[in-house]
């Protein structure tokens, strides 16, 4: 009887349940003359013998390498969660870097959210709709926009012009700037966000040169290596507190995590 070929992703999930199975069998076997002292270590019959009760099992209760994968999953998601956490307390300093953000909303707020983004990130104009009204429905929100132009040439290109205009409108006016860029159809590239930025009150002239200097293209490549020191994988990606929310999540969930931050100083408050 043929059996069909798995898939990709479930051939990589028996592979990984394979190499845990060796190792966890490989570690048991290691382990054995240890468990009872004073004895000789394992025959190779003896060993041969744990292998195949060990076989035997699996195969009767094939649940096991299931349970085992999604309590593996579940460590690393753990592990990853903290590593971030870890991440965001020693680079707090640089995430809120006015240098290398755009701050709105009220800049000496209680609760501040930060938000990685791009352009032409569809998920990130969803969640320029969130933010907008976050900001607007509460006065004691800082929020803190940094340019992480992940998706190609043309995503840089509009970073650089925004981050030439922020030298030019500031406050609700460079807001303004950024939703009507985040709104634009299509791809955006450098011309689409000049002219954006002319309809805005811009100096087009003045931020063609400054799109150019040293100090914007540093400011982008430094929020690029914060992102990969936060291990961030995509857009838009928001901290609040020391978590590192993924996705365009929605205004509820967004607020509900703020509104902890106010009240215990971490998002979850039930922990």
């Amino acid at each position: 009887m043929a059996f069909p070929i798995p898939s990709g992703p479930v051939r990589g999930a028996l592979k990984a349940a394979g190499l845990a199975l060796g190792l966890w069998l490989g570690a048991s076997l290691a382990a054995a003359p240890a468990l009872a002292q004073g004895q000789a270590p394992l025959t190779p019959e003896q060993r041969k013998a744990v292998t195949d009760l060990v076989r035997e099992t699996i195969l009767k209760n094939p649940e096991i390498i299931q349970d085992a994968l999604v309590e593996l999953e579940r460590r690393n998601t753990v592990a990853q969660a903290e590593a971030q956490r870890g991440a965001v307390a020693s680079e707090k300093a640089r995430i809120t870097n006015p240098a290398t953000s755009i701050v709105i909303g009220n800049p000496d707020g209680d609760v501040t959210l930060v938000e990685f983004m791009d352009y032409n990130c569809g998920f990130c104009k969803r969640a320029m709709q969130d933010v907008t009204a976050l900001t607007k429905a509460d006065p004691k929100l800082k929020v803190v926009l940094k340019d992480f132009p992940i998706l190609g040439p043309d995503s840089v290109e509009a970073s650089r012009v925004a981050i030439a205009v922020k030298n030019q409108l500031q406050g609700q006016k460079y807001f303004d700037f950024h939703n009507k860029l985040m709104s634009a159809k299509g791809r955006v590239n450098g011309a689409k966000a000049l002219e954006i930025a002319k309809e805005s009150g811009a100096d087009v002239e003045r931020a063609r040169k400054e799109m150019d200097a040293a100090a914007t293209k540093a400011s982008i490549e430094d929020t690029v290596a914060l992102g990969d020191r936060l291990g961030l994988t995509g857009t838009p990606a928001f901290i609040i507190g020391d978590e590192i929310v993924f996705g365009a999540v929605g205004e509820a969930a967004l607020k509900q995590k703020i509104e902890s931050v106010r009240k215990c100083g971490k998002t979850d408050c039930s922990g």
